[in-house]
């Protein structure tokens, strides 16, 4: 099987700002939202690997990476507006959705405001409504990213990686290649303390009944960010829903790094059961 194409980034006009994309392979789309702090590249290694059945596309929310900022509040709503108008700009009528973390929460947002457009859902590491747990740890990871001290801020972000992993030898080489890939500027660093106030206030709870999307729910056992109840209630609330819970060493918030040989199987056979047409 030849490699996959690995199209050329460029921007797209959604709402009023430039937004960077990616784009890997071709067949059907999958549109890959990202989490908290990320940029597209987080998903490079990924996204190779499902573009060989896929037409994936990663993308900078607003702020972040190679994408304006824009103007007006910035919510899970108004992030899920600007999925919608990406798809839009790029003539793609549904896709499949994967949401990781904060991205999870938009995507929860589009199947809810957009269900025809969205084929499928894969909900990795996310909640419904923050309770008391999750608002202390979102609001102590915040902290350095609202005061400027990026250096306290990246590392207080270890946590979303499994003990295991942050005591193994393996650590230091992978902070190197993923550290060109956090936010860096005053403008996204900025950006990013928004990013956290939207997790904050995200609440869907009383909403998920409404998606009828086939939905897939990926939870870690070791995830402090979205701990594993969240990703069971989230199941639990959307009709028909699938749950999938790791668990043990590399059941992180970042599992699908530290778990991809599991993960990338379980999300490409899910995206086999429900095909565009």
């Amino acid at each position: 099987m030849s490699a996959p194409t690995i199209h050329a980034p460029r921007t797209v006009q959604v709402g009023g700002a430039a937004v960077a994309i990616q784009e890997y392979g071709g067949g059907e789309p999958l549109l890959i939202i990202n989490g908290t702090s990320q940029s597209l590249g987080f998903w490079g290694e990924t996204a190779a690997v499902l573009a060989a059945s896929y037409r994936v596309l990663t993308y900078d929310l607003r702020g972040m990476g190679g994408s304006e900022r824009g103007t007006g509040a910035m919510s899970v709503a108004s992030l899920a507006a600007d999925a919608r108008g990406l798809m839009e700009a790029l003539e793609i009528d549904r896709a499949h959705v994967l949401g990781y973390s904060l991205g999870s929460a938009v995507a929860q947002e589009l199947a809810l405001a957009a269900p025809d457009r969205v084929a499928s859902l894969i909900l990795n590491c996310t909640w419904a409504r923050t309770d008391g747990f999750q608002r202390a740890m979102l609001t102590g990871l915040a902290h350095p990213w609202k005061t400027g001290d990026l250096e306290a801020a990246l590392g207080a972000l270890g946590v979303a990686f499994s003990p295991q992993l942050l005591d193994s030898p393996e650590f230091g080489g992978l902070i190197e290649q993923l550290l060109p890939l956090f936010p860096s500027t005053p403008e996204q660093i900025a950006a990013c303390a928004e990013q956290w106030d939207a997790d904050l206030a995200h609440d869907t709870l009383d909403r998920l009944g409404g998606i009828t999307t086939p939905t897939l729910v990926i939870a870690g056992e070791q995830d402090l960010l979205t701990p594993p109840w969240h990703g069971r209630q989230v199941a639990d609330t959307i009709p028909g829903a699938r749950h999938e819970l790791f668990t043990g060493p590399g059941s992180s918030h970042a599992l699908n790094v530290e778990r991809g040989e599991e993960w990338v199987p379980m999300v490409l056979g899910f995206l086999g059961e429900h095909a565009l047409t």
